[in-house]
């Protein structure tokens, strides 16, 4: 299974993007078609956010690397989901510039 990399250009820094995903990553869960069944986040480190999710009976698992222009977000798709890689990618992006608005932390 190949990693897909999914950049999110931002003009927040790297303390504003951060705050922001810590305010909105409980958010997430709307924002994936079906729902979420479980959602877990950590962070390892200051700037990594680790998220495994649950949803539609898959599961996948993401690391958000936050750096001073893009949020970086990685995550291999189970072979169930690795068809849409292309359309999941986009929804990664659109959703996770979402969580970065302005008014959202």
């Amino acid at each position: 299974m190949a990693i897909t990399t999914v950049d999110i250009p931002h003009n927040l820094g790297r303390d504003v993007a951060r705050r922001r995903l810590r305010d909105n990553v409980g958010d997430l869960g709307r924002h994936i078609p079906g729902g979420v069944a479980s959602l877990e986040t950590r962070w390892p480190m200051e700037d990594q956010l680790v998220i495994d999710l649950t949803a539609m009976g898959q599961s996948v698992g993401a690391t958000i690397d936050i750096e001073d222009s893009v949020v970086r977000v990685s995550f291999v798709l189970p072979g169930m989901l690795s068809f849409m890689g292309g359309a999941i990618a986009a929804a990664v992006r659109r959703e996770g510039s979402q969580l970065l608005l302005p008014g959202k932390s």
